[in-house]
């Protein structure tokens, strides 16, 4: 309610549609909903709109990616909207070579996109960019994350005319993170990742007015992040 938002997305719902509760009726928003396929607790995304879209389509149009509940695409007058919880490789990295196949996949499907729209991507992208996107980045090279193949990844992706918002105004601001473990602590520390994102056409760079992180919002081992666009 203090956000006030045109738009709002909401990753890792790990919620089927009929069983979401009573507080997600969002009063004033056109709300969609996306879950894992047979798989009740795991992955989901929401969006929820002032403005109702033209369209929105669920997933990637890649079966092996879209039975688990990933991504919602918004199409409005001047842009499309995406929002993704990207795949984490898990603990011992046992889906890292899924989720390599999965980040060209998804670079794909935004450029195809971004032909016709520009195009603004939010969510929970699973990948810490840089050493300065995490606090201990020496020690985890090797967790899912921040691979190198998980980086080179994301770099891929912004190498395809895609902007990281947040970056893009801050390029060298420290101690910036959207998610902090439950254990050791690790909040109140600031023991954290950056793992959500504002990735936006580069062309829609001229209309950012500024990316912003809510690290005091609680409630979740992830704080929100904000997109400023005047459009």
């Amino acid at each position: 309610k203090r956000e006030d938002p045109d738009v709002f997305c909401i990753q890792e719902t790990k919620c089927q549609e009929e069983t979401l509760p009573k507080e997600v009726k969002f009063s004033g928003y056109h709300t969609y909903w996306a879950h894992a396929e047979n798989k009740a607790g795991y992955s989901g995304v929401g969006l929820c709109s002032k403005t109702k879209p033209i369209k929105v389509t669920y997933g990637i149009g890649i079966s092996e990616h879209d039975n688990e509940g990933r991504v919602i695409t918004a199409e409005f007058d001047d842009f499309y909207l995406v929002t993704a919880y990207v795949p984490n490789s898990g603990r011992g990295l046992p889906r890292l070579g899924y989720r390599q196949g999965w980040d060209k996949d998804f670079t794909e499907y935004l450029k195809t996109l971004d032909k016709k729209k520009p195009v603004i991507l939010c969510g929970d992208l699973n990948v810490a960019h840089k050493e300065i996107d995490l606090a201990n980045p020496k020690t985890n090279t090797k967790t899912a994350g921040f691979t190198k193949e998980e980086r080179q990844g994301f770099t891929e992706l912004l190498e395809e005319g895609f902007v990281d918002s947040f970056r893009h105004f801050y390029p060298k601001k420290e101690r910036q993170y959207s998610f902090w473990s439950y254990m050791g602590n690790a909040r109140a520390k600031n023991v954290g990742w950056r793992l959500d994102y504002f990735v936006v056409s580069e062309r829609l760079v001229p209309k950012m007015c500024d990316s912003l992180i809510r690290q005091r919002a609680k409630g979740s081992d992830h704080c929100p992040v904000v997109l400023l666009l005047a459009l």
